[in-house]
């Protein structure tokens, strides 16, 4: 088995896994992004690659990242505006905010 082939195998688990956790039969998934069962069956299986637009609607049908359908990881683009704050904060700010989240934390832990 080839790189891709495994590549492709596994991007079509993550597509069955998080359709049968909705409850939904293939077909219903195809409906519902409005492709073919054939072609949902073929990706699910494995066996063909999804072109991108297609692979868009069923993680737009599914309610996934296509980062998370392509490789297996949570996209981290929730954080990132977070992210950009804390980076614009300056060093005494970035202390402060630590301090509360460890707060914050050790609250939650009670």
């Amino acid at each position: 088995m080839t790189e891709n082939d495994n590549f492709l195998k596994e991007m079509g688990k993550r597509i069955a896994s998080k359709r049968k956790e909705m409850n939904l039969t293939q077909e219903q998934l195809a409906e519902k992004a409005e492709v073919t069962s054939q072609m949902l069956s073929n990706a699910e299986r494995g066996i063909k690659a999804l072109r991108p637009e297609n692979l868009l609607k069923i993680c737009l049908a599914i309610d996934e990242s296509v980062d998370y359908i392509l490789t297996g990881n949570v996209a981290t683009k929730r954080n990132s505006s977070l992210t950009t704050k804390l980076d614009n904060l300056t060093f005494a700010q970035n202390k402060l905010i630590n301090e509360i989240i460890d707060k914050c934390v050790e609250l939650s832990n009670v």
